[in-house]
């Protein structure tokens, strides 16, 4: 099926053909379940992206940021 999310980090709106049915997606949605009960065969970074329209590419540049900015200092840890 195919899913349209925008990223909560980035803004931007992407589409993905993910393996789901609408059923599943009623499950988490509607019916509460948790995703990872509602999609179990679903990859962990698929449901990331339907819960927030994250891809691994953005949680990778978003790491790499952090590891550029932060600075431990005395066992504390500062943003330059």
């Amino acid at each position: 099926m195919n899913i349209t999310m925008t990223s909560i980090l980035s803004g931007i709106t992407r589409t993905k053909n993910i393996p789901v049915t609408k059923s599943q997606i009623y499950n988490w949605k509607i019916a509460g379940v948790l995703i990872q009960n509602a999609m179990p065969d679903v990859s962990v970074t698929d449901r990331e992206f339907i819960m927030t329209g994250i891809t691994p590419e953005e949680w990778d540049s978003v790491c790499d940021e952090e590891k550029h900015t932060l600075v431990t200092t005395n066992n504390n840890i500062t943003k330059e």
